[in-house]
């Protein structure tokens, strides 16, 4: 979480790290093995857990992944989405974000009931989540459907966001000491390129919440 960031412009550092990654990507990976590779192969399994195929549906960072390798680029979008966008890629863990000034209320990690509403980013058109998926929702709205398929519209961080909560999401083999050296890492890059001031909080089914 960051308070009082300065979110505006663009960062050439920022950048440059998100390219080489990119590049990074091209060089060791290759699309047929993405889905037994020991980080996202667990995403696949959950997925089809709560009736969503892998094979259609792929988590943030398998989708990230596959898009680099089949010639496509991850664009730069602002400083904070820049900068989890290059840690995900070199963690190979999925991460994502909402504007803490849009979110209205609680944010909840839960089971849809199919009746919730949805607009996917960059539409206006509501969907509503099929019942038993995986969504984050505050009191009024889905912020992510399927986990971390597909983030919200209306809580989009743009170069006016100055509150922010970022999602840093691990199954096992990832143990908690590297959560936290991923979040240590994402701390410093906001403090340094988007100033304010930021924290994390690991959650787990024994510390399943926190105030902020």
């Amino acid at each position: 979480m960051a308070k009082e960031i300065d979110n505006k412009g663009k960062n050439k550092e920022i950048t440059k790290l998100l390219k080489d990654i990119q590049d990074m990507i091209k060089l060791n990976f290759i699309p047929t093995d993405l889905a037994k590779h020991e980080l996202i192969s667990p995403w696949r399994t959950v997925f089809s857990g709560f009736g969503a195929k892998p094979s259609k549906y792929h988590s943030s960072i398998e989708a990230m992944m596959r898009r680099i390798l089949k010639g496509g680029k991850i664009n730069s979008i602002n400083k904070i989405v820049d900068i989890y966008n290059y840690l995900s890629l070199k963690h190979i863990l999925p991460m994502g974000s909402d504007d803490l000034d849009k979110v209205e209320g609680d944010i909840t990690i839960t089971f849809a009931r199919g009746y919730e509403t949805f607009i996917p980013l960059g539409t206006t058109e509501e969907e509503e989540p099929k019942k038993g998926e995986v969504i984050y929702r505050d009191n009024e709205k889905v912020l992510c459907r399927r986990w971390n398929w597909h983030d919200c519209d209306q809580t989009k961080l743009s170069d006016n966001t100055k509150n922010v909560v970022i999602y840093v999401e691990g199954l096992p083999p990832v143990k908690k000491a590297k959560l936290i050296e991923v979040c240590k890492e994402l701390i410093d890059l906001i403090t340094t390129f988007c100033k304010g001031e930021a924290d994390y909080y690991i959650l787990n089914k024994t510390k399943s919440s926190v105030k902020i």
